[in-house]
């Protein structure tokens, strides 16, 4: 029998094909020497799968034809390769050994990562998560290059990149804004939990083009597994006990599921005590002899111990995936609650009653009733947080567009100051009137937020996406301190980010325009009130007192702030770069930096925004002062340089960043060199004054406060990051790292709090399973201040860690650490209390760790 030869020919080349096409790209990971490479990982640019490579160093890649593949693997440089389809055959994939960790970023939609960007990158994540995670962010990235911590009393801490903080950082996760108020006041916790995390995600220097204007001073991206982009299993577990506070930790979370659908859980609870300091926590009673502490009467203040600094928190995330051919869509919902103590209020408080008590000349018996009273009282944070996130990616195989990636979320915050004395009298007092007791102050916050990226193919060699952003913030603040009105924020933004890899050398650039719209609701000048509430008693002027008596009208704001960059990596020699990135940046102000006026007690200001003016007249041979309202404000403006460059194979590696920040038109918030006392305070009438007084003895906290205003001016921000490594031993590994920050205003003085230079010394050995780990980070001392800010002294904090890794499960681990093993009094000069909360004394840490 005959066959034609045509239709076997098209059967066999049609076998052909499928076979070809059943692995689209294949191959081996190898080292230097030539031995496979177990468990690199291998991602294919346009895909959401990653691959590993087995006990051989194999991989195979099924699927269309591939552009291009991403191959890492845990102490090995990365490798990119630009294959365009046209790679034929196996391909072999050399590695070298790099001393520099390198691990990419997941929160950009471009590939980056420490050695692979113009603008430095940190990423923090698997061993070194582990070591540093702590109950706040600000303590987690402290020890971070180019990172240090607001540090407020072990309550709260933000993180600090390169002498900027609040509203300049912007602080996300999973590429979202946490939604929480930490940006206004160092006194509010970021609502995130290192220990849960993934992996943190640093941004240093202005990264507004992805991020917004939000992030002109950099990004903190916290990245976690809350709504699974796979089924693969995973489990971990962690526990710790610190000695210094109590504090105790559990925290366990897992994402597992099938071909169709995967699901998460992760959960944690810690709780602490008042943590121990050496000496006083007041530092003017700890620099005193003992003599001069007796005849000054200070035996009130606490030693030993920094009183209300003790927290309890607890979390939970609920997540599922709906997993799709080309894609997934997923949900999850957090939920967060914490109760904190806030150091310091009472301190203020009773300093306020001992100079009322000898202004009106108590008697002695009373003075020391009024000590004990509020000696007693302690004022607690209380926040809960309610979080949804949408996350959704979709591979499309179009002429232009290759993958749609989108993310919404929604949040509602809330945080409330309770008095837990006046709380408790009251439940055991039940006759006690309600209106004897502050109601304490209420913070909400409700933030809803969509992004879309629509990720291109190549085209002339430039590859990246476009995203559409929206995200609207709704605030609310009511009590005592709510020193800024309630305030509604718009952001709609267009962003452009685009790479190109042209033999040695990646450029990339980048371009973003938003629209941010800005409204407050009336404010009302109470302090003004009250020093005019007697002259309208006394049938003064009325048309005076009804001035007084007006609300101020905010009128809505608009701004459009446009960022644009360009920077480019050369890799001049084999384990070399150098990289460099010019970005000029824009941010539209925060609603506090606007519309503020009021005492803002974790500060221990009284805060006026930059709509406002303070000027001064001669009345009667006297002067005074008024606070004027005027409506205008301009876009702040930020032209920055990164120079870096690096070196990540061999046994020895360095990454050295210069950087050089032009901020036109700051927001600064400057010391008038007035009080509470001049601008409210009637000095032509007593009474009045009396009056005053007594309405400031009777709101919690109040006392004379200095002035401080937001006031736009230029600044320069210059400085230098380094991180050495020197694997001197198959077993030992050496690591100098040290950051320094020079923080000017143009016009003469620096900016207040300016981190102070850091130098760091680490080594590290391992043997089988244990390693071992001794720090010393030296702060010297700052003395770089601004006007009426006082200088700090410097110190050295001494650490060390053991670990013994487990035979089981992945870095499995139990370990005991010591930090401050000295017990060194240390206060952080970028501290609003460093005078009134030194950090932690010695601290003794054991733990266990697991992940599967």
């Amino acid at each position: 029998m005959k066959y034609p030869l045509m239709p076997l020919a098209l059967l066999t080349t049609a076998i052909a094909t499928v076979s070809t096409n059943a692995h689209a790209l294949s191959g081996k990971v190898v080292d230097q020497n030539g031995d496979a490479v177990a468990n690199a990982q291998i991602e294919a640019i346009g895909s959401h799968q990653k691959y590993l490579t087995n006990a051989r160093g194999e991989f195979n890649i099924p699927g269309k034809t591939i552009d291009e593949i991403h191959i890492e693997a845990p102490g090995f440089s990365h490798k990119v390769f630009h294959l365009h389809g046209k790679h034929q055959g196996a391909l072999t994939v050399e590695l070298s050994r790099a001393i520099i960790e390198v691990v990419d970023v997941i929160g950009l939609p471009i590939h980056a990562s420490k050695i692979e960007s113009a603008q430095p990158i940190s990423v923090l994540s698997g061993e070194e998560l582990i070591k540093k995670q702590a109950s706040t962010l600000g303590e987690t990235l402290k020890n971070e290059v180019g990172v240090q911590s607001t540090s407020y009393g072990g309550v709260a801490a933000s993180p600090i990149i390169r002498s900027l903080d609040g509203p300049r950082v912007l602080v996300t996760q999973n590429g979202l804004d946490t939604g929480d108020v930490s940006r206004i006041g160092p006194d509010h916790a970021v609502t995130t939990e290192a220990s849960t995390a993934q992996q943190i995600e640093i941004l240093r220097g202005p990264a507004t083009l992805f991020y917004g204007s939000g992030a002109i001073g950099g990004v903190i991206n916290i990245v976690d597994d809350r709504v699974p982009q796979n089924s693969d299993f995973k489990a971990a577990v962690a526990t710790e006990y610190n000695s210094v506070n109590n504090e105790s930790l559990i925290a366990a979370g897992m994402t597992g599921g099938n071909d169709l659908f995967a699901a998460h859980i992760d959960m944690f609870a810690r709780n602490s005590k008042d943590y121990d300091i050496p000496g006083f926590a007041d530092y003017d009673a700890d620099h005193e002899t003992d003599a001069e502490h007796e005849e000054e009467g200070h035996e009130e203040h606490a030693r030993g111990t920094l009183a209300n600094s003790g927290s309890e928190g607890k979390g939970i995330n609920l997540g599922g995936s709906w997993l799709l051919d080309n894609g997934f869509v997923g949900l999850s919902y957090g939920h967060l609650e914490r109760q904190n103590g806030i150091p310091g209020h009472s301190h203020v408080e009773q300093d306020h009653e001992d100079e009322h008590a000898e202004d009106e000349d108590h008697n002695d018996e009373h003075e020391e009733d009024s000590h004990e009273e509020h000696a007693e009282e302690n004022i607690l944070s209380d926040y809960r947080q309610n979080r949804w996130q949408l996350l959704g990616e979709y591979q499309v195989d179009g002429n232009f567009l290759n993958k749609i990636s989108a993310s919404a979320g929604y949040t509602d915050y809330t945080h409330a100051e309770l008095h837990e004395e006046e709380h408790e009298e009251h439940e055991e007092h039940e006759e006690h009137d309600e209106d004897e007791h502050d109601e304490g102050t209420v913070f909400n916050s409700t933030t809803t937020q969509l992004r879309v990226n629509f990720h291109h193919n190549e085209i002339a060699g430039w590859k990246g996406a476009f995203s559409l952003e929206n995200k609207n913030i709704d605030f609310e603040a009511s009590g005592a301190e709510a020193f800024t009105p309630n305030s509604q924020t718009q952001e709609f933004g267009f962003a452009v980010i685009e790479e190109k890899h042209a033999g040695s050398l990646l450029w990339q650039l980048g371009a973003r325009i938003e629209r941010v719209s800005l409204k407050a609701d009336d404010l009302h000048l109470a302090h003004q009130e009250h020093a005019h509430e007697e002259e309208l008693e006394d049938e003064h002027d009325d048309e005076h007192g009804e001035e007084h008596n007006e609300a101020v009208h905010f009128e809505d704001l608009d701004f459009t702030p446009f960022s644009l960059s360009a920077g480019v990596v050369w890799d001049f020699a084999d384990g070399y770069n150098m990289g460099i990135s010019l970005a000029h940046a824009e941010r539209a102000p925060s609603a506090a930096e606007l519309f503020s006026a009021g005492e803002h007690i974790a500060t221990r200001t009284f805060e006026v925004g930059a709509l406002f003016d303070i000027h001064e007249e001669e009345h009667e041979g006297e002067t005074e002062y008024h606070l004027d309202y005027h409506g205008e404000a301009k876009k702040e403006v930020s032209n920055n340089i990164d120079l870096s460059i690096r070196k990540f194979e061999g046994d020895f590696g360095f990454v050295i960043n210069l950087f050089y920040n032009q901020i036109t038109d700051y927001y600064a918030l400057t010391h008038t060199g007035l009080t509470t006392e001049d601008l409210f305070s009637d000095k032509h009438d007593e009474h009045a004054a009396d009056m005053a007084e007594a309405e400031e003895e009777h709101d919690h906290g109040a006392s004379v406060l200095p002035i401080h205003i937001f006031s736009q001016q230029d600044a320069t921000i210059r400085g230098l990051e380094a991180e050495l490594a020197w694997q001197f031993h198959s077993n030992a590994k050496w690591t100098v790292w040290g950051d320094t920050v020079n923080a000017k205003l143009d016009n003469g003085g620096y900016l207040p709090r300016t981190s102070p230079t850091r130098l760091a010394n680490q080594l590290n050995i391992d043997y089988n399973a244990w390693g071992i780990e001794i720090d010393a980070v030296k702060y010297f001392e700052q003395d770089k201040t601004a006007i009426n800010e006082t200088s700090s002294e410097g110190y050295t904090l001494l650490n060390a860690r053991i670990k013994y890794t487990l035979p089981f499960g992945n870095n499995s681990q139990v370990y005991l650490a010591g930090n401050n093993l000295s017990d060194k009094q240390a206060r952080a000069h970028t501290s609003f209390l460093k005078k009134q909360a030194p950090l932690p004394g010695r601290n003794i840490k054991l733990g266990f760790s697991a992940k599967f």
